[in-house]
């Protein structure tokens, strides 16, 4: 069954109607805001890479707006890890995108790499990123009903057939751990980095054309530069096997701003729970459990939004593994089996 356009949430609708603007230019989607975001960092800020002495493996899914047809799903993994060159310290990661959202598919893949060192009583660490934006659209897919009195079948600001297209892109950010605290600021897509698709070929080209030799459309896609600002805390309770863990992220893309606070409580560093609450979307519940490096945890989101009207909630669920680095010079000459690591 071929999707209808009365079938996509007002979110993916929206975006569609942003392809027949006369300038033929659409807005990214952007990342995905995260109810978890504290448990895959390095996605938000690549100058979180190799902020432990681990190296660090997530991976997971959130499966958005539950009950609305071509609603957002986004698959994430993470890698990252310490690293000693030169006689300084350096983190590097990567972190992998896959999203789906009514006809739009996008992916990213980047590459991190964090130059770590001391001051003001903490680490500091920065980083530049860079990598692939892919897009693509599936205009092959597109179906408008008979009796649609807003769009027109042959509307000439809708592909017609699939299209996609590549860009490079670039993020840089900035981050600060103490032993109870940290703080980070990172600007993601930092060059606007844009695709352009042309509907008579499939291909891309780039951006500002508007013809071709055959004289096809061009449509152009932007992802705006987004800036994150995220702090945490590790506030244990006296006497107790507790720990308050709070924290925040804000993103804007310099025109929209969300929020996201979370409060969850830890026990002996195996269980957690929590509440979280984003800003005029949705208020969350959170469960995690971490026990010999092996983490997993799960969210679910209550909206508190319009779109509580046709859905039944958002779910995220990541797990992943953490393995510990010894750099101490005692150890620099011994081997030990993984298995028993």
């Amino acid at each position: 069954m071929r999707p209808s356009i009365t079938a996509i949430s007002p979110r993916i609708l929206l975006l569609l109607i942003a392809w027949a603007s006369s300038a033929m230019i659409a807005r990214a989607q952007g990342d995905a805001m995260l109810t978890q975001y504290w448990a895959v960092p390095t996605y938000y800020n690549p100058a979180s890479a190799g902020d432990t002495d681990n190296i660090r493996l997530r991976g997971g899914m959130r499966a958005q707006w539950v009950g609305i047809d071509n609603a957002p799903h986004t698959f994430i993994a993470t890698a990252d890890s310490p690293f000693k060159l030169f006689g300084r310290r350096w983190g590097a990661g990567i972190t992998v995108q896959q999203e789906s959202y009514g006809l739009f598919r996008n992916l990213t893949a980047d590459l991190q790499l964090a130059y770590r060192f001391k001051a003001a009583g903490g680490d500091f660490s920065v980083a530049l990123q860079a990598g692939l934006f892919n897009e693509q659209f599936k205009g092959s897919q597109i179906y408008i009903p008979d009796d649609d009195d807003y769009h027109q079948p042959d509307d000439e600001a809708l592909p017609d057939r699939d299209v996609a297209g590549n860009a490079l892109d670039l993020g840089l950010g900035v981050y600060y751990t103490r032993r109870y605290f940290t703080t980070g600021l990172a600007l993601m897509h930092a060059n606007s980095p844009a695709v352009t698709f042309s509907d008579d070929s499939g291909s891309s080209a780039s951006p500002g054309d508007n013809q071709d030799g055959s004289g096809g459309k061009k449509y152009r896609f932007e992802a705006s530069p987004t800036l994150y600002f995220t702090a945490e805390g590790n506030i244990p309770v006296k006497n107790t096997l507790f720990e308050v863990l709070p924290s925040v992220l804000i993103r804007s893309d310099f025109t929209d701003t969300d929020l996201s606070a979370t409060v969850r409580a830890r026990y002996n560093r195996m269980f957690s729970a929590g509440i979280g609450y984003r800003h005029r979307d949705a208020v969350s519940l959170i469960l995690g459990v971490e026990l010999k490096g092996i983490f997993i945890g799960y969210s679910y989101d209550h909206h508190i939004s319009d779109i509580a009207k046709v859905s039944s909630g958002s779910h995220e669920i990541f797990a992943g593994y953490s393995l510990k680095l010894d750099f101490s010079e005692k150890n620099r000459h011994k081997h030990k089996s993984i298995r028993i690591m």
